[in-house]
């Protein structure tokens, strides 16, 4: 009598039948698939011990399963990407998901280096200045008018220009006749020193300090000989080809302010009505 040669899961006889060795004894094809076999996540059937079983993660699927979840192309030798738990090939995923430059049109491919700005898109390459038409990159650069430009062509382009150097301005900077001026720049014409927050006035377009305008242009006081240049508030009296300082105008005897008084010019002196009646 043969010895018995049975399925160790229902016990049927494998004699003159196909049979898989297994943990725990040989099964019939029925049950080595039934207790073995993994479950397709696609189509949820058995994934049979002939069949070509692929898997990505923790899920199975059959060879003709395994596709994309758009256009159903067959994923079992094309790269693809998993959004949400969907299985895509490259050209879906790409369509769905990813960007086109908004210089070139193209497509930016997941994974390439790219340039994000304003809700656009770039590829690295397309990204270029608008003045002259280098790659960007990683530099600074300024949106100006739809434009991107980087800071030397910016600067180029729009940023304002000193009056006197005609060199750009990047900050700073003071306005003189509605025009700009690097500090640095805004200089007495006389003693080369820096006016900006300072007082100071002109002559034929050109600026001056108080003390140089006074030294070469202001009208002499007629009493101490000091410039008059009625800066600050200063007030000062004129007399035919005369000029003073209010608090220098005064009568040359008694020296009483004549300001605002009645006088009597002797001379190069003035004299106070008084001192005037009383003779020499």
């Amino acid at each position: 009598m043969s010895e018995a040669f049975d399925c160790a899961k229902c016990g049927e006889s494998l004699y003159g039948r196909k049979y898989i060795q297994a943990d725990g004894g040989p099964h019939c094809v029925p049950c080595y698939d039934n207790t073995f076999a993994n479950t397709c996540a696609e189509c949820q059937e058995l994934i049979g011990h002939d069949s070509r079983e692929l898997f990505y993660e923790d899920r199975h699927f059959h060879e003709g399963c395994f596709r994309c979840c758009r256009c159903q192309r067959s994923l079992a030798d094309e790269p693809f990407t998993c959004q949400d738990s969907e299985l895509l090939c490259n050209d879906c995923y790409c369509s769905a998901f990813s960007s086109q430059c908004s210089a070139c049109g193209e497509t930016v491919m997941p994974g390439s280096r790219k340039l994000e700005y304003g809700g656009q898109t770039w590829h690295e390459h397309c990204f270029l200045c608008s003045g002259c038409e280098e790659p960007l990159g990683a530099r600074s650069f300024v949106p100006d008018k739809g434009g991107h430009y980087c800071v030397p062509c910016y600067e180029n382009k729009f940023a304002p220009r000193c009056a006197r150097c005609n060199k750009t301005l990047t900050q700073g900077g003071v306005t003189y006749r509605d025009q700009p001026w690097h500090r640095e720049c805004l200089v007495c014409t006389g003693c080369q020193t820096p006016l900006a927050g300072q007082q100071f006035t002109s002559k034929d377009e050109d600026p001056y300090c108080v003390a140089c305008f006074g030294e070469l242009f202001a009208p002499k006081c007629s009493s101490c000989k000091r410039p008059i240049t009625g800066l600050g508030g200063g007030k000062y009296v004129s007399f035919e080809e005369r000029r003073w300082h209010h608090s220098c105008f005064s009568c040359a005897r008694c020296s009483t302010s004549l300001v605002g008084q009645g006088f009597v010019p002797d001379g190069d002196q003035v004299l106070c009505q008084g001192c005037s009646q009383a003779g020499p």
